[in-house]
């Protein structure tokens, strides 16, 4: 079913750290009125890369995750800058972070954090034909990393350090597209 979206009658915001909050003052079709907040983040989206070492092999990397004070494994993953597309910022991130370039990037989808209060996207991006190539990042320690065999996913969604939802839906929405391209 498809509904009229409802109609904004305000919007109030307030800075929060990288982030700006908005309070939508709203009226929805029946005439209901509420307020939401969300969050809109002030850089230009992420990207969320599935290097592929082979056909069967992802690489993932371990890093420190501040938000959880543990060390996460997870995708390659990061910031876009001002100006690059979701395929330059992946390059990018996939040198930074895991000491690989890739000659081959297909851009798949954009995918949402929490689309009921966050503005945020993050472009999924495969990577293959890897070569080795290391950029200088942001990272405070170089990250491990760690081939993952597609094939054992199910092993992989299982493990505590293994929690980050857009790297576990990323493997799979990667693994069905590149089982079509086969």
């Amino acid at each position: 079913m498809s509904r009229k979206l409802p109609t904004i009658h305000g919007i109030t915001e307030h800075a929060a750290g990288p982030l700006r909050m908005e309070r939508l003052d709203l009226e929805f079709s029946n005439g209901e009125r509420r307020q939401f907040e969300r969050q809109v983040g002030r850089g230009h989206g992420a990207v969320v890369v599935v290097p592929m070492i082979d056909n069967e092999t992802v690489l993932l990397v371990r890093e420190y995750a501040a938000g959880m004070h543990r060390y996460e494994l997870g995708l390659v993953k990061g910031r876009m800058d001002a100006g690059e597309t979701p395929i330059e910022s992946a390059n990018r991130e996939l040198k930074e972070e895991a000491g690989f370039g890739a000659r081959q990037l297909d851009v798949l989808r954009a995918m949402t954090l929490a689309p009921t209060y966050m503005s945020h996207q993050s472009w999924l991006v495969v990577a293959r034909d890897l070569y080795p190539e290391r950029l200088a990042g942001d990272e405070p320690e170089e990250l491990e990393v760690v081939p993952w065999k597609l094939d054992a996913l199910d092993q992989l969604m299982l493990r505590e350090d293994f929690s980050e939802g857009r790297s576990l839906a990323a493997l799979f929405i990667a693994r069905e597209w590149l089982a079509g391209q086969a």
